[in-house]
């Protein structure tokens, strides 16, 4: 298993996330699915997704960036609880939200499984299989081995989430540093997207400890 590239390095502020399961607790997953902005937020907002982060992977170059990608894709890399949902759920997810079926025009944005480990591999193979029966069309998409993770400008990170300032900037100001890595963060970038019910949303809303002025924008873009 590839280590996480998030380990904490002070408590945050809110209890939902000091409640979180820490990296070393989770699982990862880590996909292609054409620009990452979109992926970050439908699965930071999947039940049992603990933490996401979006970054570059897949090829060769090294230390790249969003101006000097080289030969990478962009990525999201989802930590999860195996209790709370599977690797396959993830798939799914996955399969049913990016092109399977064309070559992507960038390599920036093509699809990928970058699996972690054998099991990961071995998964995904069976469900493109299993999508291309089910389909009767040839799956274009790669399934590969993650090699290195890189992770992207903060300015990529919940970008949803950034794009309601009122809420982001709080956030920053409470985690700092770690407000790439808050399951808040992350559920919150996916609520703003409009993922998840409202079940799922009212019952984060009762645990948050954040400022009228901020749940209402976060309200206002649902």
């Amino acid at each position: 298993m590839i280590p996480s590239a998030y380990e904490p390095t002070h408590p945050t502020e809110l209890a939902v996330d000091a409640e979180s399961l820490p990296p070393s607790a989770t699982e990862t997953a880590t996909f292609g699915m054409g620009c990452f902005w979109g992926p970050d937020a439908r699965f930071g907002a999947t039940p049992g997704v603990v933490r996401t982060r979006v970054g570059y992977a897949g090829g060769t170059d090294l230390d790249p960036s969003y101006y000097s990608l080289g030969d990478h894709t962009e990525v999201v890399q989802v930590e999860y609880d195996p209790e709370a949902v599977r690797y396959e759920d993830l798939l799914a997810v996955f399969w049913a939200n990016h092109t399977p079926f064309s070559a992507p025009r960038k390599r920036q944005y093509r699809g990928v499984v970058l699996a972690h480990n054998d099991q990961q591999r071995e998964t995904a193979k069976r469900t493109r299989e299993e999508l291309e029966s089910r389909t009767g069309r040839s799956v274009e998409t790669a399934i590969e081995t993650l090699d290195q993770f890189y992770l992207a400008e903060d300015y990529h990170q919940k970008y949803e989430l950034r794009s309601t300032p009122v809420v982001a900037d709080e956030l920053e100001d409470i985690y700092g540093d770690a407000f790439v890595d808050s399951t808040v963060a992350a559920r919150l970038n996916g609520f703003v997207a409009g993922h998840g019910d409202d079940a799922e949303r009212e019952a984060l809303f009762a645990e948050l400890d954040i400022s009228p002025a901020a749940l209402s924008e976060v309200r206002r873009r649902l």
